[in-house]
């Protein structure tokens, strides 16, 4: 690979990440797990979520052989 090739790879991954950012609002929280007051709004989606379905019981391995 030349190196014009190179330069012209990483103009467009750093143009692409610009565009991302810019569109995205670049309003990314990287602060890691939250506790307390921050992570109250989390609760509340643990809440309003619907309870996942029970799957039933998978048969013992010895039954199985027989």
């Amino acid at each position: 690979m030349s190196n014009r090739s190179i330069i012209i790879m990483v103009l467009v991954l750093v143009g692409a990440t610009a565009y991302l950012l810019l569109k995205g609002d670049g309003n990314v929280d990287m602060g890691g797990e939250k506790h307390g007051a921050e992570a109250a709004h989390m609760e509340d989606a643990k809440k309003d979520a619907p309870a996942a379905p029970v799957a039933p019981a998978a048969a013992p391995a010895a039954d199985a052989k027989k």
